[in-house]
């Protein structure tokens, strides 16, 4: 006697070599002996074999009209006999065959849309409302299916279909894995061998290597668009008093977020008072306002060559910017110098409208302010040259604090290596489209203007990061607790040093209408200046403040990927100056395991050859291929330029973590396997 039963969803038959109430031992064809309970003995038959029965079966369910099935079924529980003898049987009365029912069984049970399951063997069949959805739902899933492969066999023949095209972000980075997009990529994607970015590519899913890069950001970071909702700027109602002060700012050309500027007065008189003006939308913004709400959501400007993404529309940035010609409402840090030493002997902070005089434009005025000027200007005062005289005072005071914060910082910065600034041949304030002609030209770091302008920053941001935390108000401070290597600046509520700068507390106040950081910043300090010691009751956060953390993490999440954005996107116009301009080899630095730097450009590569030369080995490198999508390039040493270095010179701080600047393979969530650094550069942090 043989026996058909049911295990583990699997159907199986065998030999009884013995029986209970409760299980029969069966000897499979296998020769294999299994112990099965009672309850899963389907049916019991002495011919044909087993393994002839189960063939025969298979195929003669495969044959059954599920629909005529269903019609035939009883609307009661029923086995699957039943069914076999009411398909196939002309005679109620007589028994289907034993083939015959165990067709009838493994049909039902692969039908669960026809039949459900009421125990071993027992079925009852759907009713006709849920039968009809369960077969809209397969027909549409074949039709899905049918799809995919359709879409696949497009990809795979170098032809991307439009829908795949439309959500090619979305498949690359912030995949639906069960979506018909998604899986026709890594259909295509294992069938042609292809890595699904390289797929795509050939398929011409990706037009433009700058619109990938932009489109990604964009999807990445402002996925509902770039467009500022219709608001209006909020007037300053605040009486504020008129200084008795000449004003001036500092920037590039470009600059239209005009955030601080300088007035000196009392030069010459042996004591001599340092004005640093700051814009103060945080007079007229309030927190939880609409524009608030724009301002956190963005967090800060997002720059790039020949264009920016501001945190505050065009219109709030002109109300508050500290433009020349007006009176502007600003947040004033005055700070009371000795001509000869320099030294501080007493600093407030007023709420106030400062006249602004002049808005000075440094890539204009490079050339003239030069270390050659001040020099002489120590010598003897210059004449004729607007601000000349306040510039030298800040530039020899900017020289001293520098000095006294590197005292602290145990070390001195190193500005060995000039910024580069790039410049594109788009309309102003048009969004490029990746083939402007780029020019890249250098800039000495730390150059005269920048450094008294860094060091203006930083004594206001150590300045008024002391203040609060003596009024017991928390702010958003940066701090690093050593310049050992792996050291990082963090961010939080408590005013702890910043060894990479060199000073006791520092917070971001001075670019509120560029970072949000400082516009939070900025409502704390106009607390202060307002209420004094009570200033902790009022101020729009206290302490322990949960929105504060709140406000860092997403301020630290999207400067981070702001910044990694820019580095990328400068290095696509810098892999494009190169194109442009037939560079095929150049002169670079090693300095660091295969990485070398270009001593004329913005570039660290990988360079065949480079491996074990001393750092700072100067050399010439023959460039390999450019690829704009993954910003990869590659170059090979010629010809080693100079004599062995000193192996034992020490790395500067601009070096540290600079490994990972040559940019490598695109990071994307497609799995064909499954279904800015304030201790490097304390100028840039002040700035």
């Amino acid at each position: 006697m043989f026996v058909l039963f049911e295990e583990t969803g699997k159907f199986l038959a065998g030999r009884i070599l013995s029986e209970t109430d409760a299980s029969l031992q069966v000897e499979l064809d296998s020769g294999k002996r299994v112990k099965v309970k009672a309850a899963n003995a389907l049916l019991r038959f002495e011919k044909p074999a087993p393994a002839e029965l189960l063939a025969t079966g298979q195929s003669l369910g495969a044959e059954i009209e599920l629909e005529l099935a269903w019609e035939f079924a009883s609307d009661d529980e029923f086995g699957f006999a039943d069914l076999a003898r009411d398909y196939f049987s002309s005679d109620a009365s007589r028994p289907a065959s034993v083939e015959q029912q165990a067709a009838a069984l493994f049909c039902l049970y692969q039908a669960p849309h026809y039949f459900r399951r009421a125990g071993k063997g027992r079925f009852k069949k759907a009713p006709a409302e849920i039968l009809q959805q369960a077969l809209a739902a397969i027909e549409k899933k074949k039709q899905v299916a049918a799809q995919i492969t359709a879409w696949a066999e497009a990809l795979s023949q170098g032809q991307c279909p439009d829908p795949v095209r439309e959500q090619l972000y979305k498949i690359l980075f912030k995949p639906d894995k069960n979506s018909a997009g998604y899986k026709a990529v890594v259909q295509a994607s294992r069938a042609t061998r292809m890595a699904p970015l390289d797929l795509l590519q050939k398929a011409g899913a990706i037009a433009s290597p700058y619109q990938f890069h932009w489109k990604r950001f964009l999807f990445e970071n402002f996925p509902r668009g770039t467009a500022f909702p219709a608001l209006q700027a909020p007037e300053v109602t605040d009486e504020l008093p008129l200084a008795d002060v000449s004003a001036f700012s500092i920037d590039d050309s470009a600059t239209t977020e005009i955030d601080d500027a300088l007035s000196v007065r009392g030069l010459g008189s042996g004591t001599v008072t340092l004005g640093i003006h700051i814009a103060a939308p945080g007079l007229a913004l309030q927190p939880g306002s609409a524009v608030d709400a724009v301002g956190r959501s963005r967090l800060s400007t997002v720059y790039m060559p020949g264009y920016k993404l501001t945190m505050l529309p065009d219109e709030i940035v002109e109300r508050y910017t500290l433009q020349e010609g007006r009176n502007c409402p600003a947040l004033s840090l005055y700070l009371t110098l000795d001509e000869a030493s320099l030294e501080i002997s007493g600093s407030s902070t007023r709420l106030e409208q400062v006249p602004i005089i002049s808005n000075l434009r440094h890539d204009t005025l490079d050339n003239t302010f030069t270390e050659a000027f001040f020099e002489a200007a120590q010598v003897s005062p210059p004449t004729g040259v607007q601000w000349g005289v306040e510039l030298t005072f800040l530039h020899r005071l900017a020289k001293h604090f520098k000095a006294r914060r590197e005292v602290v910082r145990g070390k001195p910065e190193n500005f060995n290596r000039p910024d580069y600034n790039f410049k594109l041949d788009n309309p102003p304030g048009q969004e490029p489209q990746g083939d402007e002609t780029v020019g890249i030209s250098t800039r000495q770091r730390g150059a005269p203007l920048d450094l008294i302008v860094a060091e203006a920053m930083i004594l206001a941001n150590s300045t008024w990061g002391q203040w609060l935390a003596e009024h017991g108000v928390p702010g958003i401070y940066r701090s690093q607790a050593s310049l050992a290597p792996g050291v990082k600046v963090r961010m939080g509520t408590r005013a702890l040093p910043h060894a990479g700068i060199g000073v006791k507390s520092y917070v971001w106040s001075t670019s509120p209408l560029r970072r949000y950081t400082d516009l939070v910043n900025q409502w704390q300090i106009i607390a202060c200046v307002r209420h004094g010691r009570s200033a902790a009751l009022v101020a729009p956060f206290k302490p322990k403040d949960a929105e504060l953390f709140s406000i860092i993490s997403g301020f630290d999440a999207a400067y981070s990927a702001y910044n990694a954005f820019q580095a990328g996107i400068e290095r696509y116009w810098t892999l494009k100056y190169l194109q442009q301009n037939g560079i095929a080899e150049l002169t670079a630095t090693a300095f660091k395991d295969n990485l070398v730097r270009a001593d004329e450009l913005p570039l660290v590569l990988p360079a065949l050859g480079a491996q074990g030369l001393p750092r700072g080995t100067k050399v010439r490198v023959r460039l390999g291929a450019i690829d704009e999508i993954t910003l990869d390039i590659s170059g090979a040493v010629t010809e080693r330029l100079d004599a062995v270095a000193d192996e034992s010179t020490p790395a500067t701080d601009e070096d540290d973590g600079e490994a990972d600047m040559g940019a490598g393979p695109i990071a994307i969530a497609v799995d064909v396997n499954e279904p800015a650094a304030d201790a490097a550069d304390p100028l840039a942090a002040a700035i």
